[in-house]
């Protein structure tokens, strides 16, 4: 059955995809962050979706005493699919220009995952974390909500339908004990497992069937609200909030939960209480709002992957200008594919069989294409050999080093791996990703001078006795816990070989690095080292006095930050290189300044040259790299190997270069 259009829907639409595209356009001004909260646009778009959607149903239901899920699915089909085709299809050839086979393949991946609307779960799995800066140059990123909804269409006909023919009167009942429960969870999952919050239908579907409420209650009155001076009030006091969510909200915060209760009550307000002679419903019904709103899909589908590709190739790094270009083209693509495939697909003139043949054909190339994708490893050896042997990245370079139960060493135990244990001359390594990078070439070098080799490799965890790591105030396993146990472990060590590393800046600083040369690998650390007790105020004083004890039985090996680049070297060189590529490299093709490591690291350095003992032995990675083949820059390759397996983490080679460092303090200490 027709709804009875309503324009402002469409202005909401419109301060959705706004507020969405905005966020992801990652705009700032004077080095803050505007429209924070742009990504609570997709909880407007399921208030509005659960909203028609019910009214839909419930309708036809009241009317016709049954429901025709033949033509709701072609509705549906005809809406969401030939868009979402299109930019699928036009997306593979740039993925093939500009991605390296570990990037590509994952954007295979997530195609077939978003064509089976299950990239929400794909996402979740593969541990991305929605608005970290690796998420935007995901293309297909933002396809989770789409595969949130389509769950949602898939499933709630069904169980309204079950409700409606064998206990209508308690619909309305089941609705709110629905939102309330799935409420609940999102609030607790939100504090537990933020992504499985952010991603998944069952903590989105209280956002849905807020809308569904709205729709029980207009179609079993009749109407919406009556009361003249709440339809003048209200629908702007909604405007507020959802305005203050957008400006105010932030990635850091608990969502979906009680605090998305204010974007979901505000668009509520405006359903319910919006007339056509109240102001807000008139500014929503604008030609402006109206427009934007009509193309709001084809703007939600075509602005992430636009901007994804543009950040991979750099054009709008840094620059508000070309951001705004970048909008700007979207904005443009997204109006042409609504004239000419949108719109056209959803008129009914238009036979169904001849757009879903359109559809099996589209979707039977994109399948084959992304499958060979991925089982030829996205044909890897079109790359030059230099770039082959990092491929994988440092998860990869990670997983070499496993246990005899076939397990990853960088787990969470306090002796996750052991090797060669007949022996009584023991090399502990203890720290971050970083030392997971370089553990697999070190252990075959110690196990030959008939060393026992014991890891304790945690990513995004040193050694901080005494402090949790908190991440949104969900407490990771890098806690205390861990830490004490470890501690107890080592401390009845004597006269073993102890090698202590990570990432140090990134936990003094709590930032990412920026290079100041275009290179940002991201925003704040999302995460923070909380105290857990009153032993230590700071992770300085709990790292140095803890190594220190150890000092006093055990040889300490101390590694130096490891230089960070900023940008992927494989990434950038292939993107540098592609169209005019060599068999020789100069130094200079990628390199970072050693003014802004010294800068960067100072404070790391501080806190490490001040644990002084005859036992502890230092190592100093940034001599293998900064100024020493180029005076005052960093260099990341030569032109045989490329020394970075990302923006931070050694490669293989990156790995052996270190490792021979720390033999030679190995030896000095056999000496």
């Amino acid at each position: 059955m027709k709804l009875t259009y309503r324009p402002e829907i469409d202005g909401l639409r419109a301060i959705a995809v706004g507020a969405v595209v905005l966020y992801h356009s990652q705009i700032s001004i004077f080095g803050e962050k505007v429209f924070k909260g742009g990504f609570i646009g997709v909880d407007i778009f399921f208030v509005i979706s659960g909203y028609l959607i019910t009214s839909i149903i419930l309708k036809e239901l009241i009317t016709t005493g049954s429901f025709s899920f033949k033509y709701f699915y072609e509705r549906r089909i005809r809406r969401i699919l030939p868009a979402l085709l299109l930019v699928m299809l036009v997306s593979l050839p740039f993925a093939w220009m500009y991605f390296i086979p570990s990037s590509f393949i994952d954007f295979s991946k997530s195609i077939l995952y978003s064509l089976g609307f299950s990239s929400n779960f794909y996402f979740h799995y593969s541990g991305q974390e929605y608005g970290a800066i690796d998420g935007l140059l995901k293309p297909f990123l933002h396809t989770w909500s789409l595969s949130v909804e389509e769950q949602f269409y898939i499933l709630f006909p069904i169980i309204l339908l079950i409700i409606f023919l064998h206990c209508r009167k308690y619909l309305i009942h089941i609705l709110i004990i629905g939102l309330i429960i799935s409420l609940g969870l999102a609030e607790w999952s939100s504090r537990n497992y933020s992504s499985v919050s952010f991603y998944f239908l069952h903590t989105r579907m209280w956002e849905l069937l807020a809308g569904s409420i709205l729709a029980y209650f207009e179609i079993s009155l009749g109407h919406r609200s009556k009361q003249k001076t709440l339809n003048l009030i209200l629908p702007g006091i909604g405007l507020f909030l959802i305005g203050h969510s957008i400006i105010y909200f932030d990635d850091k915060m608990f969502h979906p939960s009680f605090y998305t209760l204010s974007p979901i009550i505000g668009v509520s307000l405006i359903i319910w209480f919006s007339n056509p002679g109240e102001m807000i419903t008139k500014i929503l019904s604008t030609k402006l709002f109206v427009g934007i709103g009509l193309i709001s899909y084809s703007l939600y589908l075509w602005h992430f992957p636009i901007f994804a590709f543009a950040r991979t190739i750099n054009f709008s790094q840094g620059d508000i200008f070309k951001k705004i270009l970048v909008g700007i083209i979207a904005l443009i693509i997204s109006i042409l594919s609504y004239f000419l495939i949108e719109r056209p697909s959803r008129n009914k003139k238009n036979k169904f069989k001849v757009i879903f043949s359109g559809i099996i054909i589209s979707i039977s190339i994109l399948i084959i294409f992304n499958y060979k994708i991925i089982q030829e490893k996205a044909y890897k050896n079109r790359f030059p050999e230099i770039l082959q042997k990092n491929f994988g990245g440092s998860e990869k370079q990670r997983a070499l080093l496993k246990n005899l139960e076939g397990e990853i060493c960088d787990g969470g135990d306090i002796k996750r791996c052991e090797f060669n244990t007949s022996s009584n001359k023991k090399i502990y390594i203890v720290g971050d990703s970083h030392m997971g990078a370089i553990m697999f070439d070190l252990k075959n070098r110690v196990i030959k001078k008939n060393y026992q080799f014991i890891t304790s490799i945690l990513p995004a965890c040193m050694f901080f006795p005494g402090f949790d790591l908190v991440e949104r105030k969900s407490i990771k396993t890098c806690n205390n816990n861990y830490f004490s146990d470890l501690k107890k472990y080592l401390s009845k060590e004597k006269n073993s070989i102890i090698i202590f590393g990570g990432r140090l800046p990134v936990y003094l600083s709590n930032y990412y690095f920026d290079n100041q040369e275009g290179g940002v690998e991201g925003r704040r650390f999302s995460s923070k080292y909380i105290p857990k007790n009153k032993e230590y105020d700071t992770i300085q004083s709990s790292f140095k006095n803890e190594v220190l004890k150890l000092s006093k039985n055990n040889k300490i090996i101390l590694i130096y930050p490891i230089p960070e680049v900023g940008w992927d070297p494989n990434e950038k060189i292939w993107l540098n290189r592609k169209n005019k590529f060599s068999k020789t490299f100069n130094l200079t093709e990628i390199t970072t300044s050693y003014e802004v490591y010294k800068n960067r690291t100072k404070s790391s350095f501080s806190l490490l040259n001040s644990i002084q003992n005859d036992n502890v032995y230092r190592v100093y990675p940034h001599k293998l790299f900064c100024n020493s083949a180029l005076k005052n820059r960093c260099i990341t390759h030569n032109d045989k190997d490329i020394f970075y397996s990302d923006d931070d983490h050694p490669s293989y080679k990156g790995a052996e270069m270190i490792n021979e460092l720390i033999m030679k303090e190995i030896k000095k200490i056999e000496n």
